[in-house]
């Protein structure tokens, strides 16, 4: 149904293809993550508040990523300009297409991520994206446009991985950036807790707990989402409940968002 979906997060499928078309030589290092892969698992998710996007997010293994082409010579190729920060390249109609690294890979310096002969202005380091290297599967990414026939086969970070990323990112805002909070990344908690199975979501999330690469990440998410999303009250369950408004009822969000919440926490024994 690509005529239902908002222009913005049409374009935003746009400029994710731009970008995978122009990384061609990077594929294997590179998985998908952010908003739209959140909504390949999602779809809908039971919500009347349609998916919604403005940008598209890359995560990138340093590990599999070879020296050759470069990746800023890449973008800027195809059309991509480098914006003021690390990691974000815009495209037409000033989309942002952001490359990131997992904190933990990214080498010294305070954002952006060492990456050897890439430089250290191509991409940025973000926290929670570890658990993306080791929970994520090849999905077919489509263009949302009739015109458009481009497909890709693509690492996308599973729903346990996403989690961990999402909470990342709400947690690490309410600690020293509660200005930079938004409603709608509580609401992509919600779509995925309510599109995966809790026993399912759990077993994936004890295996990132296992994993060195990824343990300390997942952690921490767990904390954030306990305090963030444990009761309706809680910070987290209110801002979906925002974001849901007025085509959802507040209390149901923010009640459905704290149990599911909860049941996980409590499959999980944390």
């Amino acid at each position: 149904m690509p005529g239902a979906r908002d222009p913005e997060y049409v374009a935003a499928r746009r400029a994710l293809l731009d970008a995978l078309e122009a990384l061609t030589a990077h594929r294997d290092a590179l998985i998908l993550v952010g908003a739209q892969a959140i909504y390949l698992w999602t779809g809908e998710a039971d919500l009347a508040v349609a998916p919604y996007t403005t940008d598209a997010d890359l995560a990138i293994d340093p590990s599999a990523l070879p020296p050759e082409p470069h990746l800023a010579e890449a973008m800027q190729g195809a059309g991509f300009a480098a914006g003021v920060q690390p990691g974000i390249w815009i495209a037409a109609g000033d989309v942002q297409v952001d490359l990131l690294v997992p904190e933990s890979l990214g080498g010294g310096g305070r954002r952006g991520a060492r990456l050897g002969p890439h430089g250290s202005q191509t991409a940025r380091k973000a926290r929670g994206l570890e658990a993306a290297l080791v929970d994520n599967a090849h999905l077919t990414i489509e263009a949302f446009e009739d015109g458009d026939q481009r497909t890709f086969d693509l690492k996308v970070a599973g729903p346990a991985a996403l989690l961990v990323a999402k909470l990342h990112k709400l947690g690490e805002r309410s600690d020293v950036a509660p200005d930079r909070l938004q409603d709608k990344d509580a609401l992509d908690v919600l779509r995925l807790l309510r599109a995966t199975d809790t026993i399912e979501l759990a077993e994936a999330t004890r295996s990132l707990l296992a994993d060195r690469r990824s343990a300390d990440a997942t952690e921490v998410a767990l904390t954030y989402m306990v305090e963030l999303f444990g009761t309706p009250d809680a910070p987290g369950s209110r801002m979906a409940a925002q974001a849901a408004s007025p085509l959802e009822d507040e209390g149901t969000i923010a009640a459905s968002v704290a149990t599911l919440a909860d049941d996980l926490r409590v499959e999980l024994g944390v």
